[in-house]
């Protein structure tokens, strides 16, 4: 049985959503919704973070084990070759699913594994002064929470619009950051990860023109790595670009699935984009 958590809804072809290091499925925000008006739509928290226990015997913080963990995952839940859609590390997972066949295609945002030092050592001070922020005391957290302004702040490294994200989002966000015990060695683990391999399925890499945290130079970096997938560029977007812009990043999820399936010759006539 899974102890990996997750929420489901709609209906059609499964569609897997992978967040990002120290984030829970709440990252999604309202693309959730829009994407399950086409698919069955599973959003989860990877183990060690959100509401999901940390990694059990075999398995390991270590990204090979990632993988392994969202297959067997898939497996449990009786889905045959998903499409999955990934931010931040979850885009790199989605990358590494894509290279091992193991789904129907891959829609990576702003995946990790393109950094060169400059890029690494940005992302790196982000997170650790994002992760200390939250070991405020809860008043302070909840305060610049609360307030759109103080989010516009502690947020700016995840979204270039932070002030659309929730209060009590960003705050339960915030507390996750904080508890999750995936967080360091998940990091250790993730630092040292490039990903160069050919993927043998439909892939899309998209990134947002404001990424203060993967810098959108790392989308020249996969471009050159993998020119033979496609490549989008998402406006006025942060890291998080589902935040930033929901309708975007899901026109760019239904735009992978049905150019996969007319390149296959399969009819999607369910989908609103087909």
């Amino acid at each position: 049985m899974t102890t990996i958590s997750y929420t489901r809804a709609g209906s059609g072809d499964p569609l897997v959503l992978i967040h990002g290091i120290g984030h829970q499925r709440s990252a999604w925000g309202e693309t959730f919704e829009l994407l399950a008006e086409d698919f069955d739509v599973i959003a989860i928290d990877l183990p060690g973070f959100g509401k999901s226990p940390r990694p059990s015997k075999p398995h390991s913080y270590r990204m090979d084990s990632y993988v392994d963990q969202l297959e067997e995952f898939f497996a449990e839940l009786g889905l045959d070759r998903p499409h999955v859609v990934g931010n931040s590390l979850g885009g790199l997972f989605v990358l590494e699913l894509a290279a091992r066949g193991a789904v129907r295609t891959a829609t990576a945002i702003s995946p990790a594994g393109f950094w060169g030092p400059l890029g690494l050592a940005n992302a790196v001070v982000n997170l650790a002064v994002m992760k200390a922020s939250t070991y405020a005391p809860r008043r302070v957290v909840k305060t610049f929470s609360d307030k759109a302004f103080l989010r516009k702040i502690s947020l700016r490294a995840l979204y270039q619009h932070p002030e659309r994200v929730p209060a009590d989002v960003a705050y339960d966000d915030a507390l996750n950051l904080r508890r999750s015990p995936g967080f360091f060695p998940v990091a250790w683990y993730a630092v040292r990860s490039r990903f160069r391999r050919q993927p043998l399925v439909p892939v899309t890499i998209a990134w947002g023109t404001r990424d203060k945290l993967l810098l959108p130079s790392q989308a020249t970096t996969a471009r050159e790595a993998l020119p033979m997938v496609s490549h989008l560029t998402l406006p006025e977007c942060g890291h998080v670009s589902m935040v930033d812009n929901p309708e975007l990043v899901a026109g760019a999820v239904v735009q992978t699935v049905v150019q996969a399936a007319d390149r296959a010759g399969q009819p999607l006539l369910h989908l609103t984009g087909a």
